[in-house]
């Protein structure tokens, strides 16, 4: 057997094409693989939120059935928290931390691969239960239908095995969730370049490694509830079988214990994106860095403490209803310190209007409003009146969409260059902007209103004569106006690939190291690992200030686009780099594969654990560099 492992190591060192991305444990490529496959689940799930708009443009319609609409609303849900924004945020963790603090890769190359095949697998695994309830052609779907939340008693009494994909899904994307937090935990602590200290690091490598400590302490929490549920479902146990003695609140209380330091999982990162592309696009420097890290350091803290504001109307009692809701207002105190600091950056500055800056905007205009409707609920007589209604919905979507979504589309324009070499074109991206911004209100203030009337959430249909019916047709409009932007994105994509003219290094005069290095990065980033004397190191080895504060060019100084040649065509000699390696691929194959077994077969579970075991085995056999 160590032979074979050793062929096969020694096969994969040659391997082009297909294969070296499958082998590869190189962070830029983990990173725009996180970053395509993300984005391939949120063109599932944007196709599966038109499907439930369509059912409620009008009354009584039958696009949908009932039983289909339960399953695509609990796939949608599902899809965009864990499958989109929580990957497309590792991809930018992949891309970007390494190159912003002066290293080479990521402190372990193989866990960081093996992080996202886990990852690839819980989602086409959790998607296959599509295909398990019959015929998918007759609209036969055997997907959860509990919701995304999976509240019991209702996750418990769900027919077929839909509900057992999206559990095991879940462990599944929590093992790659896990696996990167700790890996990008210690590369932060441990691969800084000299000289950064961590009040030298960038805002948004703070952002990631507050987000990776917030990972690792908040999935193991779901991760007990998830195996609860399961002994629940295939063994009879019954942590929330009521009849039984079971507490079904019990699962709201440890979802949501989770749940909401997810929602700053999902969050956070985009904070960190707008607070790098505001000052590159103001030409100052952050507006109060000290305290927009504190900010996010607080939030992080804060936010163990907010969960019961989704229970407030479950029946706590006044004392643990009136100390949540406190909570909930506090925790908006340091977001508020992010926002006015972002103006404060804002203000006064050189405003260069390009595409990235539209989208860091549009996060923070969106994500006030987002913010000040979740305050609305922290209200516990108002909450009493907007709980399950369509107001909820608009909340939900104005902090997830209008704020990471935004958040991230503006990281995507300001870095793509740096990856690709080339600019995304300028009109076409304005254009993707405002046919997002205009869709997005027009799609989600007048699930506000439809709140205000009355309009439930989680229903599939309603009657005539409700008042409900025009502002749904104007979501639905909004709804297809935001699918238009997304193809509009997609086109200058393609566009911007196949233009000859290069971006260069330093496209928008950036201020963080990464902007230093050729476009696209050579594997091994730095050909020598950068001394950081001071926080924004790039800006200041291209800038002094004058006596009157304005940045002056220094004489020769700043990355030249010769030496960057030089540097990409010959430099990175006597660098050894972590080898490509098959062994996080086949590791990560056993998850499913043990995952299916123990759904249907306790022999397929033997398969799983064999592969998973040559997987690891090899790994550990294998040498980090050759």
């Amino acid at each position: 057997m160590v032979g074979a492992l050793r062929q096969l190591r020694g096969d994969a060192e040659s391997y082009r094409g297909i294969w070296s991305w499958l082998t590869t444990v190189d962070h830029k490529r983990i990173g725009v693989m996180y970053g395509l496959t993300a984005f391939a689940f949120f063109l599932m799930g944007g196709v599966e939120a038109l499907l439930l708009r369509m059912q409620l443009s009008s009354p009584n319609s039958t696009v949908l059935d009932p039983d289909q609409y339960n399953r695509i609303f609990t796939m949608h849900g599902t899809t965009m928290i864990f499958l989109v924004v929580m990957p497309l945020s590792a991809a930018f963790f992949n891309l970007l931390i390494p190159l912003m603090i002066g290293a080479r890769d990521v402190a372990f190359p193989r866990l960081n691969a093996f992080s996202f095949w886990v990852f690839l697998g819980g989602g086409l695994f959790m998607n296959a239960s599509f295909f398990t309830g019959g015929n998918i052609l007759q609209g036969e779907l055997g997907a959860p239908d509990a919701g995304w939340f999976g509240y019991a008693p209702l996750s418990l009494q769900s027919a077929g095995t839909g509900m057992d994909f999206w559990a095991f899904g879940l462990l599944i994307l929590g093992v790659a969730s896990m696996a990167s937090g700790f890996n990008f935990i210690v590369t932060i602590f441990n691969m800084r370049a000299p000289g950064m200290t961590l009040l030298r690091m960038p805002v948004f490598v703070w952002m990631t490694l507050i987000t990776s400590f917030l990972i690792i302490f908040a999935m193991p929490i779901i991760t007990v509830a998830l195996f609860q549920l399961l002994f629940d479902r295939l063994y009879g146990a019954n942590f929330f079988n009521f009849a039984a003695g079971g507490q079904p609140l019990l699962w709201q209380h440890m979802f949501w214990l989770f749940g909401h330091p997810e929602v700053y999982i999902l969050i956070l990162p985009a904070m960190g994106i707008v607070s790098e592309v505001l000052p590159t696009f103001s030409r100052k420097p952050l507006f109060g860095y000290q305290f927009v890290v504190l900010s996010g350091l607080a939030i992080a803290f804060m936010s163990w403490g907010v969960w019961a504001h989704h229970m407030l109307t479950t029946g706590l009692g006044p004392i643990a209803n009136s100390a949540f809701a406190v909570s909930t207002i506090l925790i908006a105190v340091p977001t508020g310190v992010k926002i006015f600091n972002w103006m404060g950056t804002l203000w006064g500055g050189s405003i260069s209007l390009k595409t990235p800056l539209f989208f860091a905007v549009g996060f923070i205009s969106m994500f006030v409003i987002g913010g000040l409707t979740g305050v609305m609920h922290s209200i516990v007589p108002s909450d009493y009146q907007q709980q399950d209604t369509y107001f909820v919905v608009a909340h939900l979507h104005q902090v997830l969409l209008g704020g990471a979504m935004f958040g991230l589309f503006a990281g995507i324009y300001y870095w793509f260059p740096k990856f690709t070499g080339r600019l995304l074109h300028e009109g076409w991206g304005q254009l993707h902007f405002w046919l997002m911004f205009i869709g997005f209100n027009v799609t989600f203030q007048p699930m506000m209103i439809l709140g205000f009337l009355g309009m439930p959430r989680r229903i599939y249909s309603y009657s005539e004569g409700t008042g409900w019916d025009f502002w749904n047709m104007v979501a639905t409009a909004g709804a297809l106006l935001i699918g238009l932007s997304i193809l509009v994105f997609m086109f200058n994509v393609v566009l911007s690939l196949r233009r000859k003219d290069r971006a260069g290094a330093d496209p928008w005069d950036g201020r963080t190291l990464e902007w230093s290095l050729p476009s696209p990065v050579p594997p091994y980033n730095f050909a020598e690992i950068p001394t950081v004397r001071a926080r924004d190191a790039f800006w200041h080895s291209k800038y002094v200030e004058d006596e009157t504060g304005r940045p002056v060019p220094i004489v020769g100084g700043g990355a030249q686009e010769p030496e960057e040649e030089e540097q990409a065509e010959g430099g990175g000699h006597g660098i050894h780099m972590p080898s490509p390696s098959f062994f996080p691929l086949i590791a990560a194959i056993g998850l499913p594969i043990i995952a299916t077994g123990l759904i249907y077969d306790a022999a397929i579970v033997a398969v799983g654990v064999a592969v998973l075991v040559v997987g690891v085995y090899g790994w550990a056999l294998e040498p980090a560099s050759e």
